[in-house]
């Protein structure tokens, strides 16, 4: 059967010639979300790890102890990579990346397709958040109270009126989002890391009138 969709470019006016579109799913549509599940919907065939996927991100997660362990998520990595040829969808390994934790990690090197993984200290998961090869969240944390002020900034800029009320209600809907998103997977731990959080609460509530010269403590 021949192929019923075309695609072409669009340059400052000027147009390409259309080309049969033979693999993939129409994007900006209602249904390519969908259809981009059910087409990535076989993709773990096969795959002895585990494997996560959402949108068009892919993880495969395995334990490596021992040299077996290595061929199988080698293997693993064969297979999907022939099930993006199959598919005309190869992924990129540029952006293709292996982190690898623990302290006894013999840190073997994969590849995929005729590229060689880069292994990675930290790398930024699909979610936003910065995982690292320690499970340290300092930059994560530093992260979100970097974005968490900027925020604050432009509250103290722009709002005139501070009042609890008004300061309260911007911080809970403008800056505890920021502060807590994806909470529940680089929750800190470390006291260092819990006072770059709590120096944003406490930078927000010194906004409110007459709140300035009040003890943190009793603010709070």
């Amino acid at each position: 059967m021949s192929p019923t969709r075309k695609q072409r470019v669009v340059v400052n006016g000027k147009l390409s010639w259309l080309i049969d579109v033979l693999s993939g799913v129409p994007q900006g549509s209602i249904l390519g979300p969908l259809l981009f599940v059910i087409f990535t919907n076989d993709l773990d065939n096969g795959v002895i790890n585990k494997l996560f996927k959402f949108a068009d991100d892919t993880k495969i997660v395995s334990k490596v102890g021992t040299a077996e362990d290595v061929k199988v998520l080698q293997d693993d990595l064969h297979k999907l990579f022939q099930w993006s040829k199959d598919w005309q969808m190869l992924f990129n390994t540029d952006k293709s990346k292996i982190i690898q934790f623990g302290f006894n990690n013999n840190e073997s090197s994969y590849v995929l397709g005729t590229s060689t993984l880069c292994t990675v200290d930290e790398e930024r998961d699909h979610l936003g958040v910065i995982m690292d090869k320690t499970l340290k969240s300092s930059k994560q944390c530093a992260k979100a109270a970097g974005a968490a002020n900027v925020v604050l900034g432009m509250i103290k800029r722009t709002f005139l009126c501070k009042s609890k009320e008004l300061i309260l209600q911007l911080y809970k809907s403008l800056i505890r989002p920021k502060l807590e998103y994806c909470i529940q997977a680089w929750r800190p731990y470390f006291k260092k890391n819990i006072n770059i959080l709590e120096r944003v609460q406490n930078r927000a509530t010194k906004m409110i009138n007459g709140f300035s010269e009040i003890k943190y403590e009793t603010r709070f």
